[in-house]
């Protein structure tokens, strides 16, 4: 069994906990908290053992009536790995202390890349984190875009990726986020990180991203044009992309004419928070003129870099290869909303209009 620590129990660490705790293969030895918010009671009622993020705050719990298993250094010392799921640029700070420990440590994108040995992404570098001792699983739309962009230039080849990116301002919880009442341009420059970013995973791929900040907390938008080597009609994209187990293809038939309508679809199906770990691609939206192909795709910030997190475990503690990873994952998080969206839920192999 591999023995897990996740380091900050927020919107990534909690479902990244979750996801672990899952893993027939994996021991959720406990997460931290750096305060004594909502989130402690979260993590009590799943049984995850708890410790303080920051060891001067011990008393703070107490005087919340909050029991402690002991503090971050106790929690890495029991640990095969930590999952850093701290605020941006805190996962940095955290590094020396994971190193002293010689603890491996999995980071976030938020993080830069210099904070670990490699990028990872399931999909496109599994092996870059085989054995490493820290490893950045990259950001949501990187990773998206590189789930996206692999199959295709494997088929096709690619000659040059061009997005847009139109991010929400923050997530649901995030109340100081913004923009409230306007479209921001971010970064105002091109290309934005997403697309150096891409080649962390990608590296020969030409890929230029432009990014706009709306004032939603949905989901992201990708509007993606590439142009490929060869030119595939549109209905044999589409039948690659369905092959593929993170990415769902929305099917005209079924209604969903946004993010809001795609997470109530997995909310009422069971799935837990109403998480999509797929890129939701709208298959009305695949279309090839010559070696153009366009597309959309939406993005669950939230959730679609959570089994990455965990395949990047398996790689950097096992010897397990990238397919049984993903297969293993998958399977006990219910991934693959091809055929059903929760694990509970009935087996679909495509909608029709009367759903």
């Amino acid at each position: 069994m591999i023995r897990v620590g996740v380091n900050g129990y927020g919107t990534i660490g909690k479902r990244v906990a979750d996801a672990v705790a899952a893993q027939p293969d994996m021991t959720l030895v406990g997460v931290t908290k750096a305060s004594p918010d909502y989130g402690v009671e979260a993590a009590a009622r799943r049984g995850y053992d708890l410790y303080a993020a920051v060891e001067d705050r011990v008393e703070d719990f107490a005087a919340a009536g909050v029991d402690l298993s002991g503090i971050l250094g106790d929690l890495l010392d029991a640990v095969d790995v930590v999952v850093d799921c701290a605020p941006s640029g805190v996962g940095e700070r955290n590094a020396p202390v994971y190193e002293a420990h010689d603890t491996p440590a999995i980071f976030q994108g938020g993080e830069d890349a210099a904070v670990a040995e490699a990028s990872f992404n399931a999909r496109g570098r599994f092996e870059a984190a085989r054995g490493a001792d820290a490893v950045r699983v990259v950001s949501c739309n990187t990773t998206a875009l590189s789930r996206l962009l692999a199959p295709l230039d494997e088929t096709y080849g690619v000659e040059k990726t061009r997005v847009t990116l139109v991010r929400r301002g923050g997530d649901p919880s995030e109340t100081d986020r913004g923009p409230i009442n306007d479209i921001v341009p971010d970064p105002a420059a091109v290309p934005s990180h997403h697309g150096p970013d891409v080649n962390e995973i990608l590296p020969d791929l030409p890929v230029d991203t432009a990014a706009l900040k709306a004032p939603v907390t949905g989901m992201h938008t990708h509007s993606v044009n590439v142009t490929l080597e060869s030119d595939p009609d549109s209905g044999a994209v589409r039948d690659l992309l369905a092959d593929e187990d993170r990415i769902f293809l929305v099917p005209e038939a079924a209604g969903i004419d946004g993010a809001g309508a795609l997470k109530e679809y997995a909310a009422d199906a069971g799935r837990p928070r109403g998480d999509l770990w797929e890129n939701c691609v709208w298959e009305e939206s695949i279309s090839v003129t010559g070696r153009d192909l366009y597309l959309f795709q939406n993005v669950h910030q939230e959730a679609d870099v959570v089994p990455e997190n965990v395949d990047a475990i398996r790689a950097m503690t096992t010897d397990v290869d990238a397919a049984e990873s993903v297969a293993r994952t998958n399977e006990t998080l219910g991934v693959g909303l091809e055929s059903r969206l929760g694990n509970d839920g009935p087996a679909r192999a495509e909608l029709t209009a009367d759903d």
